[in-house]
């Protein structure tokens, strides 16, 4: 099935472009979470007007990316969440949340779908994330969570 992202999906493209993937992927995932539209021939509109909204969110260069990478990478970020007596969590981290971490922490603004964790956040301590900024230039920000 032809569908076009609205949204920047990893190891599938960015915003904007006209991707062919398996039809219960796009009907069970995709389409509901608002991630791609189906494809049309009318749809060409909707794909120049996505790609424009992209270009001003979007990091222009690699100088900029790397310019936040060194940000990132120089923050110091502290969550502080409700856990267990074990150290478990109630719950996880959410890229949200390490999203507004981040900004409390003193760091630049960074968009939440840019970030990825590698696997969900539920245990105390320290814990890697990435952040794409540019299809080149991914920052490493450790996460540090503690019991509220």
């Amino acid at each position: 099935m032809k569908i076009i992202l609205t949204h920047e999906v990893s190891g599938l493209g960015a915003a904007g472009e006209v991707v062919d993937v398996k039809d219960g992927y796009a009907r069970n995932y995709l389409i509901p979470r608002k991630f791609a539209i189906r494809w049309t021939k009318g749809g060409e509109k909707d794909v120049a007007q996505i790609r424009r909204a992209r270009k001003i969110h979007e990091i222009a260069t690699i100088e900029q990316a790397n310019e936040i990478k060194a940000q990132l990478e120089g923050v110091k970020v502290r969550l502080a969440v409700r856990s267990g007596d074990a150290g478990r969590l109630f719950g996880s981290v959410t890229p949200a949340d390490v999203a507004s971490a981040i900004k409390a922490a003193g760091g630049p603004e960074v968009d939440k779908r840019r970030i990825e964790l590698g696997s969900p956040i539920k245990t105390l301590g320290a814990h890697a994330t990435s952040v794409r900024l540019h299809p080149e230039v991914a920052a490493k920000v450790n996460v540090e969570v503690v019991s509220a």
